[in-house]
């Protein structure tokens, strides 16, 4: 039997700059998760559904240039909708958790500040395609600049077809992306918890479920 959630199903978001280990905590978030018998969707942007993934190659490979910061927010407000309409939406009305590795944060943090379209127009133009949807819960895992993107730099991918163009921008537009996660989380915090993610994977593990159970009543679980 799925133990109950408080009030509906949580839609939980994960953010952090480069090499903040977001997917590894999500794919250990959904092993709990479904040892406690809880249906849930994990996804990712850009992309989590398949027009959303063919623009996710689009906008994190090739040259740093290869994109204006506006047609790159425009990108990703795209594949945003289409992940949103196709699968987000859908799995949060079925009853499922769902948990998303980026969402529009990184859009306010990365395009409206970092990439100098500006942080209300980045807003507005979320606000135009989503409506009223939001996380109930964001998770930003914070830590120092130079940590992130030497993780990053040390994970393994396909050369070939590396999602690193932004890994390969200019540091201090990643000193950006941090401070503006930081502003978001202390802007909205009813909504962020913004976690020291410099620490053994398993340290930060046990401190995200620890979260996520008192916050959505999973502490008998837990």
């Amino acid at each position: 039997m799925t133990p109950p959630l408080a009030n509906k199903s949580p839609f939980i978001t994960l953010e952090g700059g480069e090499g903040s280990g977001k997917s590894t905590q999500i794919k250990l978030l959904s092993q709990w998760l479904g040892d406690l018998g809880i249906d849930h969707v994990c996804t990712r942007e850009p992309g989590g559904a398949p027009g959303a993934e063919q623009i996710r190659s689009l906008v994190l490979t090739g040259d740093v240039d290869r994109w204006t910061p506006m047609t790159e927010v425009l990108l990703y407000t795209a594949a945003r909708s289409d992940h949103v309409e196709r699968v987000i939406t859908p799995a949060l009305d079925s009853g499922r958790m769902v948990i998303c590795d980026r969402f529009y944060d990184s859009s306010i943090a990365y395009q409206g500040a970092g990439r100098g379209v500006g942080v209300e127009k980045v807003r507005d133009l979320q606000k135009l395609v989503l409506g009223d949807l939001r996380p109930d819960l964001t998770l930003i895992l914070d830590l120092p600049v130079q940590v992130g993107l030497g993780r990053a730099v040390s994970r393994e991918t396909d050369k070939a077809a590396a999602e690193d163009r932004f890994e390969r921008m200019d540091v201090s537009l990643h000193e950006t992306f941090r401070r503006v996660f930081l502003e978001i989380a202390e802007q909205a915090p009813d909504r962020c918890v913004v976690i020291d993610a410099d620490r053994e994977v398993d340290d930060l593990q046990h401190i995200l479920r620890g979260i996520i159970a008192q916050r959505f009543g999973l502490l008998e679980q837990a």
